[in-house]
């Protein structure tokens, strides 16, 4: 988990319905090597066209969105398959599209903490000014990451994603963003979700509960107020300590048996 935490491993521009079809495939039952097959089909004319080299920019997406949905590591498996639970089922309370963009944004953000690290320098900026200025979210990144053009160039490609996805937008003046869509989120299920995944992109792995509701890192939902007790009792994996009345630290537990793939 440290190794993910120090790592910045998302490193380009991912469209959210390429995570949707990956997430389908697995859905599906298809195998590793179907998978990455048929992503290969459905990038080979969206991205290095006609380009077959192994560091491509295409080879590099595919690795990142299986990493997220087919070759997740351990730690994260149970969170995975909750995750291709809830996209499986009829849930009635987001549409479709709204419970796929919480999903993969939960889902990413505990693979690659640096989408949170990026997500947490946007939210923050939305917060206090009511835009984000790109510059401005990569030199905080950087203070975190490191003085590399890596970093920068990283960063880039993950505020395009947020773009892509509809949470951030365009606001007149290059390279300064505005909130695009914001999701309200109600169900104390994938509230506990959501909370599971964020705490995975924590080093700490816990957190003050109204840190974790309200963190910057969330900013496209907009997450109901809750009970610690509902979000334990919506997730297993989820535990919670209290050091007064108003004083609750929600944490993860520690995994007693090897998950299931």
């Amino acid at each position: 988990m440290t190794y993910r935490r120090n790592h910045i491993g998302f490193s380009q521009r991912v469209r959210l319905e390429w995570l949707e079809q990956t997430a389908n495939l697995v859905l599906a039952g298809n195998d590793k090597a179907a998978i990455n097959d048929a992503l290969q089909e459905l990038l080979k004319d969206k991205v290095s066209i006609g380009g077959q080299a192994k560091g491509c920019n295409r080879n590099k997406i595919i690795s990142i969105m299986r990493k997220i949905w087919v070759t997740t590591p351990e730690d994260l498996i149970p969170l995975r398959n909750d995750g291709l639970a809830f996209l499986s089922t009829q849930y009635s309370v987001l549409s479709p599209h709204n419970l796929r963009l919480a999903i993969h944004w939960g889902m990413v953000m505990a693979v690659y903490p640096f989408w949170s690290c990026v997500a947490t320098q946007t939210g923050r900026l939305l917060r206090l000014q009511g835009s984000a200025a790109a510059a401005h979210v990569q030199r905080r990144v950087r203070e975190q990451y490191g003085e590399r053009e890596t970093v920068s160039r990283a960063a880039r490609r993950v505020l395009r994603s947020y773009l892509d996805w509809g949470v951030l937008q365009e606001s007149g003046a290059k390279g300064i963003y505005s909130a695009g869509t914001t999701l309200a989120v109600e169900d104390s299920r994938l509230i506990a979700w959501l909370a599971e995944a964020s705490l995975h992109a924590r080093a700490s792995c816990s957190a003050p509960l109204k840190d974790l509701i309200d963190s910057p890192s969330l900013f496209p939902f907009r997450i109901k107020p809750v009970h610690a007790e509902s979000l334990v009792a919506a997730s297993s994996r989820l535990d919670l300590l209290r050091h007064g009345l108003d004083d609750e630290l929600l944490m993860l537990r520690k995994q007693t048996t090897k998950p299931q793939r």
